[in-house]
């Protein structure tokens, strides 16, 4: 089984992926950690607006499946495995090329991802709800090689809503299971 994750900011991805991987020894792989490694190699710091900016330069130069591409060629092999930080339909399209694949939006309350981002404290999240709300914005409709979340969460195959603890997230993804 390969499960996709995607999220809008601070919904929970990243806390179902870790619960998979622990609790049932799922393979990981996170297409921003692609982004992350191409930023350090350019020597530019890693915020959002540069994952951003990096994805889509990959994307334009290579094709809207490229990070998913590299992600099938890591997990090949792997029965269990999962893979956060789908944004683009092209990755959901690469991705299906595996049968058991299955695409699992996190998605949670504008607020309450708001005060979730706000509590993990990185430097560049957003300040204040309304650029918070901003930032989302810019995410969700961008062209063929841009992150297009609204698309993606179309072609989704789950909703995990995490709006309550973290045990209840855990029961939803034993239900997914």
């Amino acid at each position: 089984m390969l499960i996709g994750l995607t999220s809008r900011n601070a919904a929970g991805k990243d806390k179902v992926a870790c619960y998979l991987v622990e609790h049932h020894e799922f393979g990981y792989f996170s297409l921003s950690d692609i982004l992350r490694e191409e930023l350090k190699k350019k020597g530019l710091p890693i915020t959002r607006e540069n994952l951003i900016a990096e994805g889509n330069a990959q994307r334009q130069a290579k094709g809207a499946g490229v990070l998913a591409e590299r992600a099938l060629a890591e997990l090949e092999g792997v029965k269990a495995g999962v893979v956060v930080s789908i944004r683009n339909p092209g990755e959901v399209s690469t991705l299906r090329k595996r049968d058991d694949f299955i695409l699992v939006a996190v998605d949670a309350p504008v607020q309450l991802r708001y005060e979730r981002a706000k509590a993990r404290s990185r430097s560049d999240d957003a300040k204040t709800l309304e650029e918070f709300i901003r930032d989302e914005q810019a995410e969700l409709a961008g062209n063929e090689n841009e992150q297009q979340l609204e698309r993606v969460f179309r072609m989704c195959d789950w909703v995990i809503v995490n709006d309550g603890t973290l045990e209840e997230l855990h029961a939803k993804v034993e239900e997914l299971l």
